[in-house]
């Protein structure tokens, strides 16, 4: 067996005992999930990707999928990549958030109230700073119900200048979070659609909801070949526009995949004891966080102009 799939079949077992709809309310209310963070630092998960942790950048996005596909309710993404950049500078106790810099400060800072170092982004920068000691300014949540704040923090105490961007970086983590997310909504749609009957027969034998099932089948498939392609292009000079390619797929996926199974579902899944709310609530936030579809598009549409309309067929063709 290979490391890719040992980090995945040993972070599916855990996840499937930690994560439930009672930890998922519980981490909505204020509550952050210390047993399950304790597991992923036992198992040494917080580490992937990072300097002499004996795993590549690609089993850190693997395994962002599967803590999509379980809706685990930390800021891993942030966590994963912040640990990577800092390399021997990461925190030996607690862990680092990143958020976005502003006039203010630090904003979208997931978990920003746990963590102990907190790393700022630009989108148009390759720059990180890194702040230690932040003060919390305001707390707040995303539409799923996760930890977004907003930090004070001083002068940095640490630059770093990375070789891709990070804040495309951080758009191609929820690329992956949202790829593994939607595969997790297409399991739950078949699984109530074989389970759920009506006029006598399981409604997976209706036409309608076939068809439903498979529009969503589709959307789930190419979101996970363009998390794969974003991942690919690291370290090329296509990187950027790969995963805005990505991000602008997976976020169009998202409106129609959460769409077509809260149907399928009926007025089962609009309901908030149901748990489908809490995959598709965060597919929405994700979608909009580290850049929307529309601002991705934006991104990657200015770059084929640039390129002149005789070379722009022989750009897409061409594989990164």
């Amino acid at each position: 067996m290979d490391t890719q799939q040992l980090i995945i079949d040993t972070a599916e077992k855990i996840f499937a005992d930690h994560c439930d709809k009672a930890l998922w309310d519980a981490t909505e209310q204020g509550a952050f999930p210390t047993e399950l963070w304790q597991q992923i630092v036992d198992n040494g998960f917080h580490q992937l990707g990072a300097a002499n942790s004996g795993t590549e950048t690609r089993d850190l996005f693997a395994f962002l999928k599967v803590c999509g596909r379980f809706a685990v309710p930390l800021p891993m993404a942030e966590i994963l990549l912040a640990n990577q950049w800092l390399g021997t500078h990461a925190p030996a106790e607690g862990f680092a958030s990143i958020g976005a810099q502003a006039a203010d400060g630090l904003v979208q800072v997931a978990w920003g109230r746990q963590a102990t170092t907190v790393l700022g982004i630009a989108s148009d920068s390759y720059e990180v700073s890194v702040h230690n000691a932040p003060t919390v300014g305001g707390e707040g949540t995303n539409l799923a119900g996760e930890a977004r704040d907003t930090l004070v923090v001083d002068a940095a105490d640490q630059q770093i200048q990375l070789t891709d961007a990070p804040y495309a970086q951080l758009a191609l983590a929820r690329v992956n979070s949202m790829a593994g997310c939607l595969q997790a909504v297409l399991d739950l749609g078949l699984q109530f659609a074989a389970e759920r009957s009506q006029f006598g027969r399981s409604i997976s034998k209706f036409q309608a909801i076939q068809h439903s099932l498979a529009v969503v089948a589709a959307e789930v498939a190419a979101s996970q070949r363009a998390a794969d392609a974003g991942v690919d292009a690291m370290g090329s000079e296509r990187f950027e526009q790969e995963v805005a390619a990505a991000k602008a797929r997976v976020g169009e996926a998202v409106g129609i995949v959460a769409e077509q199974v809260h149907q399928v579902h009926g007025a089962m899944g609009y309901t908030y004891e149901h748990r489908l709310h809490h995959f598709t609530r965060r597919l929405w936030a994700w979608r909009d966080e580290w850049g929307n579809e529309f601002y991705w598009q934006a991104k990657l549409g200015q770059h084929l102009a640039g390129l002149g309309a005789d070379k722009v067929w022989g750009y897409i063709a061409t594989p990164s």
